[in-house]
């Protein structure tokens, strides 16, 4: 897997959240013999016990329940020890949700955009009209309303490992996430981060897929999304979203701007392409040349 990516021209690979623990041993020999190196895993890696599949929310720091709280504590450790033996900079992390018990809005929200994208020649300004702005409105008071005892365990949580991710050397990124109940909200990274009584230890991971698809729907804009918390930046998750709300995309297949999201690049960043199975190798070459450009530039 590793020499794969490495034939194709990469020095640094992403450990992610679908690696099961028997490609464990493969990955350290990989290492061992200099096929390549890890830049950043991403929670859970390698996956829990009994999934197969790819499971980063399979735990949420948001959830007070102490068996479920106990995994994630449990979990994202052993991640970190993973991270930390394959000398990996940054984990990636995911920090929950609010959660709806009875008729969750976001669905209603979510479900009113699909039909836009099935609908409208032009669903990327859908966002534009009245009715669904005021949707849009409603729901995201509504996930207000209703998350502070999620936020506060959140804040709990992150406390209960930083010290431990500290001692690893591993940096926690909080992810920014595609849909509206999920953790933090898009106005929290600052209060989060910089309320941090350690610097340093945990910082902003942004993902450009998931803020084009809350462009889309028009809870943020992009570009101003980065200059709030362009200090707080630890890397990039790069990837393109269609018009019609499909990320994972190879670059320039979609809409984004990744001239103006390479305007926010720094060279201590760490640069990771998120592509979709699909995308043929011949497409992720052709990504690769494209963010490479656009470092030259």
């Amino acid at each position: 897997m590793l020499r794969e990516i490495a034939d194709m021209g990469f020095s640094h690979a992403e450990l992610s959240h679908g690696v099961q623990v028997t490609l464990v041993p493969g990955i350290l020999r990989a290492l061992e013999e200099g096929v390549i190196k890890v830049g950043s895993t991403h929670n859970f890696c390698p996956l829990p016990t009994g999934f197969s599949r790819p499971a980063p929310n399979a735990y949420e720091p948001s959830v007070g329940d102490p068996t479920h709280h106990d995994q994630w504590v449990r979990q994202t450790r052993r991640s970190l020890d993973f991270a930390a033996q394959v000398g990996a900079r940054v984990l990636v992390t995911h920090l929950g949700s609010v959660r709806f018990w009875w008729r969750n809005p976001v669905k209603k929200l979510l479900a009113r955009a699909d039909e836009y994208y099935s609908a409208n020649d032009a669903p990327a300004r859908f966002a534009g009209e009245a009715d669904f702005a005021a949707l849009c409105e409603k729901v995201l008071r509504k996930v207000r309303e209703r998350m502070p005892p999620y936020w506060n365990q959140v804040r709990a949580s992150i406390g209960e490992i930083r010290e431990y991710a500290v001692e690893r050397g591993v940096t926690l990124g909080f992810e920014n996430r595609e849909r509206p109940d999920e953790l933090p909200l898009d106005d929290q990274f600052g209060e989060l981060l910089d309320g941090l009584a350690r610097p340093n230890t945990a910082a902003y991971w942004h993902d450009t897929g998931h803020a084009r698809l809350k462009e889309q729907l028009g809870i943020l804009s992009h570009r101003e999304h980065l200059e709030k918390n362009a200090g707080r930046l630890a890397g990039f998750h790069l990837h393109d979203t269609t018009a019609d709300g499909r990320d994972h995309q190879p670059i320039g297949a979609g809409e984004i701007d990744f001239e103006m999201v390479s305007r926010f690049w720094k060279p201590h960043h760490m640069l990771v392409l998120e592509l979709s199975p699909r995308v043929s190798v011949e497409n992720v070459i052709n990504s690769k040349n494209k963010i490479e450009a656009l470092m030259r530039g």
